[in-house]
């Protein structure tokens, strides 16, 4: 049985998974894309995490590219919505990724996270395993050894049996070139009574920090995003760190920000923005796009917003502006002018930032 499939059987109900594993002798780039709750691949209603799939699968042979994609969780029939509500499965999903990157990993390779909305939560949850625990050796990933792994990553790897694990499984030192991520948001989505005390206590031991593995963090953002139950999960950089870090501010909500707009296509040109940014900054750092990919994607600050009123949305009624501006390595996307903005509170970030 091949080793992919171990995996799935060990960790629940096979997923939406889509890989492309071609490679050869020389060095490869892995890539992981784990995309946000109700995502699809279907023509016309990608997120922005489905198009960088697509993009990605015209050049993975050709570039000697690994790519894995898995859909977030899905809303299939009503006794679904208890997934839905809690992000139950998210701790299968980054198990099934780390023994993906784990079968496929060899020394000299290089690694590239991308996520949208829970699927950001998880690549970074991902990162933050490879950080604690490491990344177990190809040769010794299997169902018994990748289990092992992430309990010692839930029991926080600090105990002498983790540290032996790891010498004993794991690769010296594995960096990861790039984690990239649309507006990322914990894996507790509804923060309902109980429910999220409940949920909290479930997820609360992933690490979703930059470690010094990291060499890149690109963070697309939602300016207009008021719904506490999508409240942000930033970066804190830190001013002795290697770790270079981007967290951009666009014009929209989560949804435009991670492209998931199908309901309302008029909002597409507005997460074109976020799309192009975060794919040129990842492209920067060596992951082969197909030649004059960015053309494809018309952009425009004006374009109406799918906004935060619709569907379920209507129902969360909580809400507050998100705070901008608390780190330094957050900036607002040059897309936007003080007119465009609409906020009188970012003008002077606007200053700042032409200042730079």
């Amino acid at each position: 049985m091949p080793l992919r499939d171990w995996f799935f059987g060990l960790f629940g109900r096979r997923p939406r998974t889509e890989d492309d594993a071609a490679r050869s002798k020389d060095t490869a780039t892995h890539v992981i894309i784990l995309d946000g709750t109700m995502s699809s691949l279907q023509e016309g209603r990608e997120t922005n995490a489905g198009l960088t799939y697509k993009l990605l699968l015209e050049s993975g042979r050709r570039a000697n590219l690994t790519i894995h994609y898995e859909a977030g969780i899905q809303w299939r029939y009503w006794r679904s919505a208890w997934d839905v509500i809690t992000g139950k499965g998210i701790n299968r999903q980054i198990a099934r990724a780390y023994g993906v990157l784990a079968s496929r990993y060899q020394p000299g390779d290089e690694i590239m996270l991308i996520g949208y909305s829970r699927g950001a939560y998880a690549v970074r949850s991902l990162a933050g395993a490879v950080d604690l625990v490491g990344l177990v050796r190809q040769e010794c990933a299997t169902e018994r050894v990748i289990q092992q792994a992430y309990r010692h990553y839930k029991e926080g790897a600090t105990s002498t049996a983790a540290k032996e694990f790891r010498d004993a499984y794991c690769h010296a030192d594995v960096e990861i070139e790039a984690v990239a991520v649309w507006d990322t948001v914990k894996a507790l989505g509804l923060r309902l009574p109980i429910v999220w005390r409940w949920s909290e206590g479930r997820h609360g031991f992933h690490n979703d920090a930059l470690g010094p593995h990291i060499r890149n963090g690109f963070h697309a953002l939602a300016m207009d995003e008021t719904r506490l139950a999508y409240q942000p999960i930033m970066w804190a950089s830190a001013d002795d760190s290697a770790t270079h870090v981007e967290q951009v501010w666009f014009r929209g909500t989560h949804a435009d920000v991670g492209g998931q707009v199908w309901i309302y296509p008029p909002a597409r040109p507005l997460a074109n923005i976020p799309l192009v940014w975060l794919l040129e900054r990842v492209s920067a750092c060596g992951l082969p796009l197909p030649d004059g990919w960015s053309d494809r994607f018309v952009q425009d600050v004006t374009a109406p917003s799918i906004g935060g009123w619709r569907g379920w949305a209507k129902f969360l009624i909580t809400r507050r502006k998100r705070k901008i501006g608390q780190d330094p390595s957050e900036r607002i996307h040059e897309s936007l002018g003080e007119t465009a903005v609409g906020r009188p509170d970012l003008v002077p970030q606007l200053h700042d930032q032409a200042g730079r």
